[in-house]
C-alpha cells in the first residue's frame, strides 16, 4: 500500500469507533453494507454474508443498518444473532458463504463497537478489498427510497449456532472433564451462553460468572482484560468455589486467559508455550513452528529454542500472525497438522482446514487437554516452567497521534533508558491501530524488577501524553506482564 492509498475507515482490525459518532452511525453502516456487497458482487453474483454480533446494546441496531445496505446491493444476509467472533468465521466455511461480518469491539467498553469482515476463506479482508470498499463509500449513494423487493434475502441463521457448539465439543471427544471444577468468566459477552454449554457437555462442573448480558455490562469489571489487571478478583472466586482454576474470555470470545489455583495469571505467552510443547510431542505442530508478535515475553523464545521449536515473530496484530500461519499452511498442507500462533493478550490461533482465526473456547479446550495429559498436579506448576522475564506494558489515552519521532522530550527519554536500565533487553513504543491509545512495552533481564520498569514507563508515557496535547490525569495504566495486575505509581 502506498502513501496515497492509506485507508480512511479500516484499521488493523476492521472499523472501530464510539457508537453514535462517525463512522458508527446507522447511515454509515447502511452505506458500508451496500459498498461491501457491491465489491463482493464483482467476484460472485449475489454474494451471501453470514452476520453475528456480541451483546452490546448497539449491536442489533448497527447490524440492521448494515444488513439493509447489503440487501440493497443484491446480497443475501444470514443472521446468526449473538455468537463469538470465531463462530462466525467457522460458519463461513461450513455454509460455504462468500463472506462473514461481526459487529463487535472485542474487549473494549460498551460505548464502542466495530465491524469486522471475513472473506470466503474466513480470513480478514486484504487491504486491496478494503480500499475498493472505501472508494465506493466516497461516491454518491441514494439509499433513502429502498423498495421492499430490494430488501429480500435476509435469513434467520440462529439454528446454525449449534454447529459451532458441536464442532467445539466433537473435536476433543477423548477429553473428559469430570471431576474438574471451572470458574468461567464470560465477560457478559458472546461466550455467556456458549462457554457454559460447551464445558458442561465435556463433563466439567461449571461455575459461570458474568454470564448475564444486559446490553450494557459487556467487559464491565469482568473479562480477560480486567482479569489481566486484577487477577485477585477471580482468585477469590476460585477459592470460594474450590475450583481448579478460572477460564476467562473477552467480549467476543476470541481471546482466553486463565487464573490458576494460586491466583497467578496464565496468559497468551504461557498458552503458546504449553500448546507448542503439547502439539510438537504429538507430531501435530505445523512445520514445528510457533508464531507470535513483538510483544511476546523473551522467555517464550528461549523456551522454544530449548525444545528445538522454530519461532517466527511478526508485527503487533493478530492479522499478521494469521497471515504467517496461512502461508505456512498453504506450503505444508498436511492433514491433522495444526498451525499455532497468537498474542500475549490471549488471542490464540489453532489453524487447520476448518479453523482460521483465534477462538477462546477452542484454545481453552486444547489447553485443558494439554494440562490433563501433562502429569502436572496444578496449572501453576505447568505454567511456571516458562520463567517469564520482567516485563511491563503501559497503555494510555492520547488526544491525537502525533509522530512519536517528532516529540523531542519523548525521543530523549527513550534514548536515555538504555543508560538508566543497563539490563533493558527490549523497548517498543507505538500507537494502537484500533484505539486512541499509546502503548509502551519494556522488558529486562533479572537485573531489574517490574517496579523499576514501571516507574520508567510512567515517565515516558506521561511525556507522550503531554506532547500529544492530552489533558493531565487522562487514563494511564501499567500492567505487570510477568505476574499480572496493575502497578500503581509510587507517590
Amino acid at each position: 500500500m502506498t502513501a496515497t492509498q492509506q485507508r480512511k475507515y479500516f484499521g488493523t482490525d476492521g472499523i472501530r469507533g464510539h457508537v453514535g459518532r462517525d463512522p458508527l452511525v446507522p447511515e454509515f453502516l447502511t452505506r458500508l453494507g451496500y459498498a461491501a456487497g457491491t465489491v463482493l458482487a464483482r467476484q460472485v453474483t449475489h454474494p451471501t454474508f453470514v452476520i453475528g454480533r456480541d451483546t452490546r446494546q448497539s449491536g442489533e441496531r448497527l447490524q440492521n443498518a448494515l444488513t439493509t445496505g447489503l440487501l440493497a446491493s443484491g446480497a443475501s444476509a444470514v443472521d446468526l444473532g449473538v455468537i463469538p467472533t470465531p463462530g462466525v468465521a467457522f460458519l463461513v466455511g461450513q455454509t460455504k458463504a462468500d463472506a462473514g461480518v461481526v459487529i463487535s469491539a472485542s474487549h473494549n467498553p460498551v460505548n464502542e463497537n466495530g465491524i469486522k469482515f471475513f472473506n470466503r476463506q474466513a480470513l480478514k479482508l486484504n487491504a486491496g478489498l478494503e480500499l475498493e470498499i472505501e472508494a465506493l463509500l466516497d461516491q454518491p449513494m441514494n439509499l433513502n427510497n429502498l423498495r421492499a423487493d430490494q430488501l429480500k434475502g435476509q435469513v434467520d441463521g440462529t439454528n446454525l449456532r449449534e454447529r459451532y457448539v458441536e464442532d467445539l465439543v466433537g473435536e476433543r471427544q477423548d477429553l473428559n472433564l469430570s471431576g474438574v471444577r471451572l470458574v468461567l468468566d464470560c465477560a457478559n459477552g458472546a461466550a455467556s451462553w456458549y462457554a457454559p454449554k460447551v464445558f458442561s457437555r465435556l463433563g466439567a462442573e461449571v461455575v459461570a460468572l458474568h454470564a448475564s448480558p444486559n446490553g450494557n455490562n459487556i467487559n464491565a469489571d469482568c473479562g480477560s482484560e480486567y482479569a489481566r489487571q486484577y487477577p485477585e478478583a477471580l482468585f477469590a472466586q476460585i477459592k470460594r468455589h474450590r475450583a481448579n482454576f478460572a477460564v476467562v474470555f473477552d467480549g467476543d470470545a476470541d481471546r482466553v486467559i486463565f487464573v490458576d489455583e494460586a491466583g497467578h495469571l496464565v496468559d497468551g505467552d504461557h498458552i503458546l508455550a504449553i500448546l507448542g510443547d503439547y502439539l510438537r510431542t504429538r507430531g501435530r505442530l505445523l512445520d514445528d513452528v510457533v508464531v507470535s508478535t513483538a510483544m511476546r515475553n523473551g522467555a517464550l523464545v528461549n523456551y522454544f529454542a530449548e525444545r528445538k521449536i522454530n519461532f517466527i515473530e511478526t508485527p503487533v496484530g493478530d492479522k499478521f500472525v494469521i497471515g504467517e500461519l496461512y502461508e505456512l499452511f498453504k506450503q505444508n498442507n498436511q492433514k491433522k497438522q495444526i498451525g499455532l500462533g497468537g498474542e500475549q493478550s490471549g488471542h490464540i490461533v489453532l489453524m487447520d482446514e476448518s479453523h482460521t482465526t483465534g477462538d477462546g473456547l477452542r484454545s481453552a479446550i486444547y489447553l485443558l487437554r494439554a494440562f490433563l495429559t501433562s502429569g502436572r498436579a496444578t496449572l501453576s506448576e505447568l505454567a511456571e516452567s516458562i520463567h517469564k522475564y520482567p516485563q511491563v506494558i503501559a497503555s494510555a489515552v492520547v488526544a491525537e497521534k502525533i509522530d512519536l519521532e517528532q516529540l523531542e522530550e519523548v525521543v530523549a527519554l527513550r534514548n536515555a533508558l538504555r543508560d538508566e536500565l543497563p539490563g533493558l533487553t527490549r523497548l517498543s513504543l507505538r500507537y494502537s491501530g484500533t484505539e486512541s491509545m499509546v502503548r509502551l512495552m519494556l522488558e529486562a533481564d533479572t537485573r531489574h524488577s517490574e517496579r523499576e520498569l514501571a516507574e520508567k514507563a510512567y515517565t515516558l508515557i506521561e511525556a507522550v501524553q503531554a506532547g500529544t496535547n492530552t489533558p493531565p490525569g487522562s487514563r494511564l495504566e501499567v500492567l505487570n506482564v510477568t505476574r499480572g495486575g496493575l502497578i500503581p505509581r509510587l507517590g
